[in-house]
């Protein structure tokens, strides 16, 4: 536990591995239990206040089609809570299946809190938002630069670089299958980066609570929202 939430930018399979002196498989199979908990756990706090959201993809690398819609990118929600000060507090990230209004809707009525005020770019999907009932506001950027318009998003373009930074520079190679477990480690160190002294008892105290996840279950690929 102290090996997955004390370190910046977590730590891979293979890594763990080799500081608990276990094979790779039981490394793997650590990591990935400790990752749901974590997940599960995040899954159950909505975010609110003020939400600022943006779609992301991971992957892209190889050779076919480019952009949106390419078989080599999955596609997941990066979602930034702030404060009244505009300092951020919590994230969500979400692996999705794809971009649409239906799952942005089905997405917002789980993990926003009545209340919330969320803003995003054009993109169609997120018009699913206030289809789901929630206050949802515009902000028309494109390809733009200009600091004046990109301002609303901010903090959510710079934890995106954090974590692309962050995965790229911690795994050789991660398995798109299992993203969405690898964005909850992110996920679960940054929602509590300022209690680092708790956060391995804390872990702990969750995955007591938590229902096993067989082996079968860790190998089965996950995107939800």
């Amino acid at each position: 536990m102290y090996l997955m939430t004390q370190t910046k930018n977590g730590i891979s399979q293979l890594s763990l591995s080799r500081h608990l002196g276990v094979s790779s498989n039981t490394g793997a199979m650590v990591y990935h239990k400790l990752a749901q908990v974590m997940k599960e756990r995040d899954d159950e706090k909505p975010l609110s206040g003020d939400i600022e959201i943006d779609d992301a993809y991971w992957g892209g690398k190889k050779k076919g089609k480019r952009g949106r819609g390419s078989e080599n990118k999955v596609p997941f929600i990066v979602a930034v809570e702030k404060n009244a000060e505009g300092k951020p507090i919590r994230i969500k990230l979400h692996a999705v299946s794809a971009f649409k209004k239906t799952d942005l809707a089905q997405w917002s009525k789980k993990h926003l809190s009545d209340g919330v005020k969320v803003i995003s770019d054009g993109l169609f999907c997120f018009l699913g938002i206030k289809e789901a009932g929630f206050v949802h506001t515009v902000a028309i950027v494109g390809n733009s630069r200009d600091p004046v318009k990109t301002a609303p998003f901010n903090w959510v373009n710079t934890i995106l670089g954090n974590l692309k930074s962050a995965l790229a520079g911690t795994f050789h190679k991660l398995s798109k299958a299992h993203l969405p477990r690898h964005l909850a480690t992110f996920q679960y160190r940054f929602n509590r980066r300022f209690v680092l002294g708790d956060m391995i008892k804390r872990l702990g105290y969750a995955a007591l609570r938590t229902v096993p996840m067989p082996k079968n279950l860790l190998t089965i690929a996950e995107y939800t929202t």
